[in-house]
């Protein structure tokens, strides 16, 4: 039966770059849908709320990194040891350690809903949102915080229904989650004319739709990943966590450079310059959807390779991800420099302040676009590889570390001008971390 399934499996072919970027393309597609989604949504709060709901979504930006980070830690952490162990034949332990692995997360949302809601005005506060800004933040997070198990669950089933060989269904997960959230977030803001209470809604109801659909996948029996008893073993989920904790510490890094953004801003250009960089932030989550999708939806191959020991295919694959990243990377820096004003002009009004702040800002900001598809690829290598240990390096590396210092430093040199440069320079000191550990690994695990 395990011979039959392992033929079955996508995972199993001969990649070369067409098949690769086919298997690939729904995760591709599904996350610069999720990035479009998310800028759309940011767009309604502009339009339809007002420039202080704005940037109340940064303010309260850090718990969300947090939430998700979570819940991709359990993912691609999982992912790692559930494809490794369908590599080897072991269908019936991967699917056991899938659903403890599943409930872990939930429950992790569980107690998070609890715990924020009853601390909620303590979290906003210390988040340093103005008088201003405190209203517009307690409710959108609110809100999000009762959904949070549905958040941590869609970001689950989004990254292992790709591990279980169906990448066009988690495509369709993520498509519906973000139409449910375009539609229902402008109804409630537009229409209704909710504010920003009424995008924390479509967004919240956007995280069932992707929870409802992944639940009933998965308990199909018909699949080779379906729910069953899980065996407890905390050292399945100890090593979840190591393999993912690289995408823990990327998403807990960008929740405290955040909040350094946001309060640099604040003491240098009010609201104003907090709105600058939350139309920042996002801009450069959708334009580097491209390479994080890529390293999600080939992620699951290297693994299964990895588990199989196919030395031929490794290298394949790695070869043909490197120049494809490449290429990315020098396109979506030449678009960014291009189209760059026309985005910032979807979010406000030319001739206004924050249009001027976001504008020049951005110009300086694009250059990171250069480096920072290398060093998420890295990454996603390295935690399919199951060395979480220099997949965190790098997370922490451009992340948080190098970020942090730079703000502490380059804005008291260089006023706001410093606080764009941060990024990109931070980016391009990691690059050369990375290829130095991708030649140091080369023999370990024979990618190249």
């Amino acid at each position: 039966m395990s011979n039959i399934q392992q033929i079955e499996n996508p995972l199993s072919q001969n990649f070369n770059l067409k098949s690769l970027l086919k298997f690939a393309l729904p995760t591709i597609l599904m996350m610069i849908f999720m990035g479009l989604y998310t800028i759309i949504d940011t767009i309604f709060v502009a339009r339809f709320a007002d420039i202080n709901a704005l940037s109340a979504l940064n303010i309260i930006c850090p718990i969300i990194n947090l939430i998700v980070g979570l819940g991709t830690m359990f993912a691609t952490g999982g992912s790692a040891i559930i494809a490794r162990k369908m590599g080897t034949g072991e269908y019936t332990r991967a699917s056991q350690d899938f659903t403890l692995i599943i409930l872990a997360g939930f429950l992790s949302g569980v107690l998070i809903a609890f715990w924020g809601t009853m601390f909620i005005d303590r979290i906003v506060w210390g988040l340093g949102a103005s008088d201003i800004l405190f209203p517009y933040c307690k409710e959108y997070l609110f809100i999000l915080l009762l959904f949070t198990p549905a958040s941590i669950l869609q970001v689950l089933f989004q990254h292992l229904i790709v591990t279980a060989g169906h990448p066009k269904i988690g495509m369709l997960l993520g498509l519906s989650a973000g139409i449910a959230n375009i539609l229902l977030g402008y109804i409630f803001m537009a229409p209704l004319q909710m504010g920003i209470k009424g995008a924390a809604f479509g967004t919240s109801i956007g995280y069932m739709i992707p929870t409802v659909i992944g639940l009933l996948f998965f308990f199909s029996r018909k699949r080779t990943l379906h729910f069953r008893k899980p065996i407890i073993s905390f050292f399945v989920l100890l090593e979840s966590c190591t393999n993912g904790f690289s995408e823990m510490v990327s998403q807990a890094a960008t929740a405290v450079t955040t909040f350094l953004f946001n309060q640099i801003m604040m003491d240098l250009l009010d609201e104003n310059g907090v709105a600058a960089i939350t139309i920042i932030i996002y801009t450069q989550f959708l334009l580097s959807t491209l390479y994080l999708g890529f390293s999600m939806g080939v992620a699951p191959v290297i693994s299964y390779n990895y588990g199989k020991q196919d030395e031929n295919q490794l290298k394949n694959i790695f070869s043909i991800c490197l120049r494809f990243i490449i290429f990315v990377s020098i396109s979506v820096f030449a678009a960014a420099l291009i189209f760059g004003s026309s985005l910032v002009d979807i979010f406000v009004e030319k001739g206004t302040s924050v249009y001027e702040i976001t504008r020049n800002g951005f110009l300086i900001f694009s250059f990171n676009f250069l480096f920072c598809g290398l060093n998420i690829f890295t990454s996603a290598i390295f935690t399919a590889l199951s060395n979480g240990k220099l997949s965190a390096i790098l997370s922490f590396l451009r992340t948080f570390g190098l970020i942090t210092v730079l703000l502490l430093i380059l804005p008291n040199l260089l006023g706001v001008t410093g606080v764009w440069l941060a990024v990109p320079i931070a980016e391009a000191i990691t690059v050369i971390v990375a290829l130095v550990f991708l030649s140091q690994n080369k023999e370990k695990y024979h990618y190249a």
